[in-house]
């Protein structure tokens, strides 16, 4: 159809255009209102989008319609397009058009860990109350998926639910019959990754054009949330035991967003707009970069929809550890996952030629090779021009590392990729040696030849022995899989932290979960070490990253899906973040690094699945409470529409709810320069026994006074909602140019029931200036 018809704000600033030169297309996302003036004459919400092409792009070109790549309805109202600045600038003038963001690149961020949460298929608990996970739906926007991997086997599993309307997309090396009663859906989105990819090299890696994975990252992060049972599993023989995913009676939808060049928003946004369509009830997003704010974050505004939809959406903190401020995915909306440690071990140390050993941790698997335990020369080639002492491609010489130990700097590349590069020079053994940066961190690898990791201290003992000896020499000693000898869960060096950068009043990351050294599945198109020259092939391996923790909430998000379905996302959220482990399995704090772990790296503490899915009482948000939020922090009422789609006056806002403070699930004060008092309100909901008192234990932060009241909640009933306020004054001076932090909590604690306990992190902060 025509659009000449059709008037427009911006419609003398089209008149005056003038065909444009050619300049290069980049590809934005241009959100609308989702009741615009303009959207009455067309038939569809597509020819809506096109119109707005037709009127912007160059006269002089036929088709417009070829620039977008989607049209979004669910998560958002709009379509992302190839757009040159100056049609961006014409746009923005457009009536109707609410923003314009450019294209952004993001990065994708078990046999053991589900034992390691106390999951257990024969004690009570949250398996059996949940039914595994029967009847949720996960969703995963991730590299894709390898069907084949016995983690999809459906053998004992449901048809899909009835409210399911998804497909099973297909494409290359990919059909219908891919898909089962685990896996019952599949779709892939590559608009904005193949758009920004066209001037890529001409040996970039070659990926499947459907939703299987090429990359491992999502076949590894799909079973880890909802994998069916699979005995014997390991990496060739290594930390061999049952693999089962959080929620192995759950389903699986995979949504195709990542390649082996990012992950492009514009993909991200379609595939969020479609999967709330389809009807899951998680979604599971193991990616994201640093922080921005949530009007700019299409991550943010999508999920905002898919909470609004009942669908509770968890993200990754980030692998920017442990920089102050690098959390990401900070809306409150969203349960922001850390990663954390589990208590198994893969030791591989280092016995020097002196007699010493030095601790390391490898999944090469040296044991069942006799040869990988023979003493050889070590050779640390520094060269800081080339970057040898990294061993980048290219940098190392055949003749001085032939047949040798070669020590490997921690950076710039792949730990992985550093064993195939010394391999290719005729190196023997790698020992792998963490630097200041990694500090005593150990994610370990399935090497392709022999090799170890050694945290920092180690590896200044190692600097010290080079140091001593003309020809120094070492051996490795392999020692398979150690469990329940070191103290964990603790925080993983590499986890982002807090506070946030895009809201400071809500405490982030939420919780952390299990995500240093997770073994899951892997697809077979690519070896255990993820190297394309890795020519072994494995059914599981080992991978790092807030990216493995996220997947482990997700599952058991869909655990308390299961066994409360009418739960909102936020009371999910919830009871994750009240009932979360303080606590190692020693019964001494979680670490990080020497020191007791801080709320900005833990959160509320440890994902504890046991005690979440019978948390006695939650802290519920409604869809408007947001909004208030929203407002209360500052932002302006177009930017409140971009991410709610609300049309609010956030002055009127204000006005009716002084003193507003989100009734979310820990509490995060601050205090500015003149202030020492602040009283906030909270709201909690019996989902315990109908006839419940409790009664409040508080730990003040220092420097604060804090009082509760009532300091006693009586519940007649289920679903019975009371309130309590918590003033905090402040008897410490704000230091000028210099913000500081402490630390409480408050806890209701059943009065009958003794072992309910509903614990709110307390963090506060105070600010110099106003």
């Amino acid at each position: 159809m025509g659009y000449s018809t059709q008037s427009f704000s911006c419609l003398c600033l089209l008149l005056c255009f003038v065909c444009i030169q050619a300049q290069d297309l980049q590809t934005y996302i241009v959100q609308l209102h989702p009741h615009g003036a303009t959207r009455t004459p067309f038939s569809s919400k597509q020819q809506w989008h096109f119109s707005f092409l037709a009127k912007a792009v160059s006269s002089g070109e036929q088709d417009s319609s070829s620039r977008l790549l989607y049209s979004y309805h669910s998560a958002m109202e709009g379509f992302a397009a190839r757009l040159t600045e100056d049609e961006v600038e014409l746009l923005r003038e457009c009536k109707d058009v609410l923003s314009i963001r450019a294209e952004r690149r993001l990065e994708v961020q078990t046999t053991y860990s589900y034992k390691f949460l106390g999951l257990s298929p024969t004690r009570e608990g949250a398996w059996l109350k949940s039914g595994f996970g029967r009847g949720a739906i996960i969703g995963v926007l991730d590299t894709g998926v390898w069907p084949e991997s016995p983690s999809f086997d459906d053998h004992g599993m449901p048809p899909a639910p009835q409210k399911w309307r998804g497909i099973c997309q297909g494409g290359q090396d990919f059909n219908s019959s891919s898909c089962n009663r685990k896996l019952i859906g599949a779709r892939f989105f590559r608009k904005g990754h193949r758009v920004a990819s066209m001037t890529s090299s001409p040996d970039a890696v070659e990926e499947y054009v459907s939703p299987r994975d090429s990359h491992g990252h999502g076949t590894h992060t799909a079973s880890t949330a909802g994998g069916a049972t699979v005995p014997l599993a390991g990496v060739l023989r290594n930390g061999a035991g049952e693999a089962r995913g959080m929620a192995p009676g759950g389903h699986i939808a995979i949504y195709k967003v990542c390649w082996f060049s990012g992950c492009y928003s514009s993909d991200i946004l379609a595939a969020m707009d479609v999967a709330i369509r389809d009807g899951v009830d998680i979604l599971s997003l193991s990616l994201g970069g640093f922080p921005i704010p949530l009007y700019d974050d299409t991550i943010a505004i999508g999920s905002f929809r898919a909470m609004e939809h009942g669908i509770s959406v968890i993200c990754a903190a980030g692998n920017n550890g442990p920089i102050q401020s690098s959390v990401a995915n900070g809306a409150p909306w969203i349960a922001t996952i850390g990663a954390s440690t589990l208590d198994r071990r893969f030791p591989a140390s280092v016995q020097l030629g002196n007699g010493k050993f030095l601790y390391g941790e490898s999944l090469y698997p040296g044991k069942k090779v006799p040869s990988s335990r023979k003493s050889l020369e070590i050779v640390y080639i520094r060269d800081k021009d080339k970057g040898s002492e990294f061993c980048l491609r290219g940098t190392l010489s055949k003749a001085q590392v032939r047949g040798k130990m070669v020590v490997c700097d921690r950076g710039v590349n792949g730990r992985a990729e550093k064993g195939q590069v010394v391999k290719e020079a005729g190196g023997a053994a790698m020992i792998l040696a963490n630097t200041a940066i990694n500090l005593e961190e150990d994610s370990v690898d399935v090497h392709v030849l022999p090799a170890t990791l050694i945290g920092f201290d180690e590896s200044i003992q190692l600097q010290n022995y080079l140091n001593s000896t003309k020809r120094p020499t070492a051996r490795f000693l392999f020692g398979g899989m150690v469990i329940g000898k070191s103290r964990a869960p603790a925080v993983a060096q590499f986890s982002s932290r807090g506070p946030s950068y895009t809201d400071p009043s809500i405490l982030k990351p939420d919780l952390i979960a299990p995500g240093v050294n997770i073994i899951a599945a892997w697809p077979q198109n690519l070896g255990p070490s993820g190297l394309p020259e890795d020519s072994r092939r494995v059914n599981f391996t080992v991978m790092s990253g807030t990216s493995m923790a996220c997947p482990h909430v997700s599952g058991i998000a869909a655990l308390l899906h299961s066994a409360h379905p009418k739960w909102t996302p936020a009371a999910i959220r919830s009871a994750l973040v009240t009932t979360a482990d303080t606590a190692d399995h020693l019964g001494k704090p979680i670490m990080d690094g020497d020191a007791p772990a801080k709320f900005f790296a833990a959160g509320a503490g440890q994902v504890n699945p046991g005690r979440a899915i019978d948390p006695g009482l939650i802290y519920d948000i409604q869809v408007d409470e947001y909004i208030t939020h929203l407002c209360t922090i500052g932002y302006r009422n177009s930017e409140v529409f971009s991410i709610t789609h609300r049309n609010v006056s956030c002055h009127d806002i204000l006005q009716k709810n002084r003193g507003f403070s989100l009734n979310y699930p820990s509490i995060s004060i601050t205090f500015r320069k003149g202030m020492t008092r602040k009283m906030i309100k909270r709201r909690v909901t019996n989902v315990g026994n109908p006839n419940s008192t409790y009664s409040v234990d508080v730990v003040a932060p220092e420097g604060v006074k804090v009082r509760v009241k009532p300091r006693r909640l009586i519940f007649k009933h289920v679903n019975q909602s009371l309130s309590y306020r918590v003033w905090f004054i402040s008897r410490k001076k704000i230091e000028s140019k210099r913000m500081s932090f402490a630390e409480g909590q408050l806890t209701w604690l059943g009065v009958r029931n003794k072992a309910t306990k509903v614990r709110s992190p307390i963090s506060v902060t105070w600010a110099s200036m106003k």
